[in-house]
Order: C-alpha cells, then structure tokens, then sequence
C-alpha cells in the first residue's frame, strides 16, 4: 500500500515502513508527526483518489534532520570579469512513515 501526501507544499509517495525526506519539520528527533491527509492511495491494485483529499491520516515518526548535498550557484557575465559562486545546503528531515489510514 502506498499513499501520496502534501508535505510542506510538495506532493510526497510515502509506503509504511519505510522513510522519506521531506524539507525541515518543526518537532525533535523521536517525535511522532501526522503529514495530514492522503490525495491518493493504492491498496494492491485498488486506486481511491480524493477530491481534493481522502479521510486517510499518515502518521510517522521524525528520525533526524539531516543537510542534503552542497548545491553551488555560479553568476557570470562574460568580458566583465564578474564572477560571484554562492551556495547553500538544503535543510530536510528523514521521517520514518509509521502507518498509512
């Protein structure tokens, strides 16, 4: 079985038992967490999809929050000797999806 979830404004395929990266949750590390409703689920075979949402609640538990990999933005103009590299790291949290409805 597998559902799709709305966290934190992005559409997320979540399965029970197994863990997701989902951006920066407010909560600390063991802390149970409910990602809201269900916009579809799968449960072998049988496809209910809501309008906008299902009355199936995930509920998870947060693992750690983690940085993701360094992603460099890199500005230039040619024959201007302007050159500007920034970067940043992404902020997410690994949740361990406990059950699914």
């Amino acid at each position: 079985m597998y559902a799709i979830v709305n966290i934190a404004g992005q559409q997320t395929k979540v399965e029970a038992n197994k863990f997701v990266y989902a951006q920066r949750l407010a909560g600390n590390v063991g802390d149970s967490v409910e990602l809201g409703n269900a916009l579809l689920t799968d449960d072998n075979g049988t496809l209910s999809i809501g309008t906008p949402e299902l009355n199936v609640a995930v509920k998870g538990t947060i693992m750690a929050h983690v940085q993701g990999d360094k992603v460099l933005v890199f500005k230039k103009k040619r024959r201007k000797g302007y050159k500007k590299m920034n970067g940043h790291r992404q902020q997410f949290t690994k949740v361990m999806i406990n059950s699914i409805g």
